[in-house]
């Protein structure tokens, strides 16, 4: 496994690059955005393709990198499902998996920092974002955190985890880089206490400023999502509406972006031919399956996911490869249930 750790010292953030060798597929996890260079320049210099960029929580203390990546790389976007973010590719669930090539990460739902906090695990280690942080934990009195929600995460859950598990926060202030989970159980002072009511005590009294970045940090970390927009007024997208009218029609070939785990949770567009968005490049390219059907047989394709995201991008690329039939499903599968239409599983 590839793995590098990345630090912002503005904002106290670690940022952490994850890959396996074989055909190069890379994550990031918790990206700022004025460090999008460097991840970039990393990502090229070992050889990597970043194809998912993934946030613990909504940050309050630094601008996610996660757009900047998206419109650099065209990576998935991830987040958890109680995001207030206003368009992430993928929305992970507890139990879900976190996966790419030869990694699979996984997903545990841990509010109590915010609603929305979710932390991810490897055999040997755990990401924490600021759910549990080195000698410490995260603050509780924004974003409707929670401190008792926190103290079922923290004891309930991830120091549940062998005492050799490393922890890889979201944040440090003091120069620590890792811990363990028996460190953290023996020596993190806020873990010492012998109730929940003990533990939401010391929270609910620890009288912190906010953080300098929240009022722009929080409004600019809402509004990550590809302006989907643009695809529109070029006439490459359909509304749901339109495109209830399209399914069934031998001229149309629906395209499912989405990973296995999305389509058995939230069910398929009937007919449709499931493509994950990563093998998309090959299936467009002149000879690939995609770039055949819509030559040979005259289909015209209509790409649609979970949101939108990933098939405006989806569309954008077969248009550049020479597809001029290609559209998508503005809004994706959260538009077409909106819309009341069918869905099998």
């Amino acid at each position: 496994m590839i793995f590098r750790q990345l630090f912002d010292s503005v904002s106290g953030t670690y940022s952490y690059l994850l890959a396996s060798r074989k055909g190069g597929e890379a994550l990031i996890i918790d990206p700022v955005l004025e460090k999008v260079d460097r991840y970039l320049q990393l990502v090229n210099e070992l050889d990597l393709r970043l194809v998912k960029a993934v946030d613990t929580h909504l940050h309050a203390d630094h601008i996610t990198g996660l757009g900047a990546l998206r419109d650099k790389t065209h990576c998935v976007t991830v987040m958890g499902e109680q995001t207030k973010a206003d368009v992430v590719s993928m929305r992970l669930a507890d139990g879900d998996k976190l996966a790419i090539e030869g990694l699979a990460l996984d997903v545990i739902y841990t509010p109590g920092h915010t609603d929305d906090s979710y932390s991810f695990i490897l055999p040997d280690r755990v990401f924490t974002g600021d759910t549990l942080l080195i000698r410490g934990t995260g603050r509780t009195d924004f974003q409707n955190g929670d401190p008792r929600q926190q103290y079922e995460s923290i004891f309930g859950r991830l120091l549940k985890l062998p005492n050799e598990t490393l922890i890889y926060p979201a944040h440090d202030y003091k120069g620590e880089t890792v811990s363990t989970i028996g460190e953290e159980k023996a020596f993190n002072p806020r873990l010492q206490v012998k109730s929940m009511d003990e533990y939401v005590e010391i929270m609910n009294n620890l009288k912190l400023s906010n953080p300098k970045m929240m009022d722009v940090a929080v409004p600019a970390n809402m509004k990550v999502g590809l302006h989907q927009d643009d695809i529109a007024g070029r006439g490459w997208s359909v509304t749901a509406e339109v495109a209830l009218a399209l399914v069934g029609r031998p001229d149309v070939a629906l395209i499912d972006l989405r990973e296995n785990a999305e389509r058995e949770r939230h069910g398929v567009i009937p007919g449709a031919i499931h493509l994950p968005y990563p093998r998309l490049q090959e299936n467009i390219a002149a000879g690939g399956m995609l770039h055949e059907l819509a030559r040979s047989t005259g289909k015209r394709l209509l790409f649609y996911c979970a949101f939108g995201e990933r098939s405006a991008m989806a569309v954008q690329a077969a248009q550049d490869a020479g597809i001029a039939s290609a559209r998508h499903i503005h809004g994706g599968i959260d538009a077409w249930k909106k819309a009341d239409g069918p869905l099998v599983r």
